[in-house]
């Protein structure tokens, strides 16, 4: 097992730099540079920026170098912890990303809680008592959750609460606390209204996780070591719960590193549509506007994130699991 981590911590060396080429090389895939979008915004208030400025800019940002030297020079600082500058807030990144990073943990964090919570139980009432009224109900649900986009629930619910109640569910604090320092009374606040986004978020996760789960235990139920072990006088729910359960929820073990990314990034549709301050709509607002450093540092948090991530549901596996063994 020793032996199966560290090659997989030397694989990862590799892994990281070829998805740090790609990413930077996709950032830049766009004709023009940051200076270019900033200027066509200038344009649409009628402002145009002189040739020296536009110049000057270029030498601040390093935008007057080739493209590989900026990667070098991008690549090199953020090994030594600098992410950099990002263009449009003239801000460090790190500071950028850090400052909503612990909001954006705490949704995804209730939201995958929430997912796990709520699914697993259905999950295996569903293929219990298959074919049941319950069960029934509960598969009508999944296939809904499953089909309705979370952007679509979310906007669905926001026309219906102002419609009705004439209230705004955008948001995760209520407006006396939006721009308050952090206090009991905010984290409340913010308590009270963080189960909108969390069930939001949750929808398509535990509707396919119900599924995936009902599906797995079902073929497990059915198979001869249940069979002889019902036989010979085992207590149903000892039955179920020391194998079969533990046998289906393998699926979920294997994946539940990517998780990890999920807790940095959030969900950034869903997130802009609920004008929720995460990490999410700061990415996409990067990408539109070729803010190469904040988009770039972004995805390598991403990126190593699901690497480091999917190392530990390896070795998360090969526990629960015991006919799996890594030489």
């Amino acid at each position: 097992m020793l032996q199966y981590i560290a090659r997989r911590l030397l694989y990862m060396i590799p892994t990281l730099l070829i998805i740090s080429v790609i990413a930077f090389a996709i950032i830049e895939l766009p004709p023009g540079d940051y200076l270019t979008a900033y200027m066509a915004n200038l344009a649409q208030t009628g402002t145009q920026a002189s040739e020296d400025a536009i110049a000057a800019l270029k030498r601040q940002y390093g935008l007057d170098k080739p493209v590989y030297l900026r990667y070098v020079h991008w690549i090199w600082r953020l090994l030594h912890g600098d992410m950099g500058m990002s263009f449009e807030w003239n801000r460090p990144v790190a500071e950028l990303i850090w400052e909503r990073l612990i909001l954006t943990f705490v949704v995804s964090l209730f939201t995958t809680l929430f997912i796990w919570a709520v699914a697993f139980p259905i999950g295996i009432y569903s293929a219990v008592r298959q074919y049941s009224v319950g069960d029934y109900i509960f598969t009508g649900l999944s296939f809904i959750g499953l089909g309705i986009p979370n952007f679509l629930l979310a906007l669905v619910l926001l026309w219906f609460a102002f419609s009705r109640w004439g209230v705004a569910l955008t948001g995760l604090f209520s407006p006396e606390y939006m721009d308050a320092p952090w206090s009991m009374a905010k984290v409340l606040d913010m308590m009270k209204r963080i189960w909108i986004p969390v069930i939001i978020l949750g929808t398509s996760g535990t509707a396919g996780l119900i599924r995936t789960m009902r599906a797995n235990l079902l073929d497990e139920l059915r198979k001869p070591y249940v069979i002889t072990a019902r036989a010979k006088g085992l207590p149903e729910m000892r039955l179920l719960f020391k194998y079969p359960v533990r046998i289906a929820i393998n699926p979920f073990i294997s994946t539940v590193g990517w998780t990890l990314p999920g807790l940095v990034s959030g969900a950034t549709i869903v997130s802009v549509v609920l004008s929720l301050p995460l990490n999410g709509p700061l990415l996409l607002n990067a990408l539109l506007n070729q803010d190469m450093y904040l988009a770039g540092s972004f995805i390598m948090l991403l990126s190593s994130l699901t690497v480091v991530g999917t190392l530990i549901s390896d070795i998360l596996l090969a526990w629960v699991d015991p006919r799996i063994r890594y030489a």
